[in-house]
């Protein structure tokens, strides 16, 4: 039975699903895993970038985006996905900013971009978004962390996990995590927490970390990652 609705896109079946959305949600769980916590006076993002042959050129694909000075995002899930979400939250951006003269709350930007993918689970003729986003910032001397969903649910979180063995890593997560976490520590919890579920050796090549702060949104460098790694590891 449940094969009759399988394919379709805009009908529930029996059972009360769309069940293109739970194939979404599969491809998301599939994904390279990816952490985000919020600390009292920033928040960070954190994925594992899967190496896929050593003749591939890492440089040219990143996990970890910049949306504007304030805000970052990253995914879980498919890669081209994720950079046709990522240009579509900077024209939201940059909309904003020629409307009203300031930046876009982080809350509203992730608003806007759940519309965007809600919106493919009841078009004809496409697919829903086969990506889960995890979005930090920096509003107003406040740190936010939202969860985009394909189905354009999105959520407000303390800390997440997001992709492959996201179970475990929110197992870790609320073992690990308290309300006055200060930032440099969320960096070492996020790190840690993707070293629950990593296959292989980790090291600065194959992670990414983005921290948001009251100085806006950077992606750490791979010799930044590396001396978290050797106060983590050591």
């Amino acid at each position: 039975m449940g094969e009759r609705y399988s394919f379709s896109l805009t009908t529930f079946s029996p059972s009360g699903k769309l069940v293109q959305i739970e194939y979404a949600l599969a491809a998301v769980a599939a994904g390279g895993p990816s952490v985000g916590l919020k600390a009292v006076n920033g928040s960070v993002i954190a994925a594992e970038k899967k190496q896929k042959s050593i003749l591939y050129d890492e440089k040219t694909v990143s996990k970890i985006e910049m949306i504007t000075k304030h805000i970052g995002m990253v995914y879980s899930g498919m890669g081209p996905d994720f950079r046709l979400l990522v240009s579509e939250a900077r024209r939201i951006a940059v909309n904003y900013k020629l409307q009203y003269g300031e930046s876009i709350p982080t809350s509203q930007l992730v608003q806007k971009v759940a519309s965007v993918m809600q919106e493919y689970t009841q078009s004809g003729g496409v697919r829903p978004f086969g990506v889960s986003l995890l979005v930090c910032g920096f509003d107003e001397e406040t740190p936010s962390l939202f969860q985009c969903d394909p189905s354009g649910a999105y959520f407000a979180w303390k800390a997440t996990a997001i992709g492959k063995n996201y179970v475990n890593g929110k197992t870790f997560l609320e073992k690990r995590y308290n309300d006055t976490l200060e930032l440099e520590d969320a960096i070492h919890t996020a790190i840690l927490t993707l070293k629950e579920g990593f296959e292989g050796q980790m090291n600065e090549d194959n992670i990414e970390v983005g921290i948001c702060d009251k100085n806006g949104f950077r992606k750490l460098t791979p010799s930044e990652i590396k001396d978290y790694l050797a106060s983590i590891l050591s």
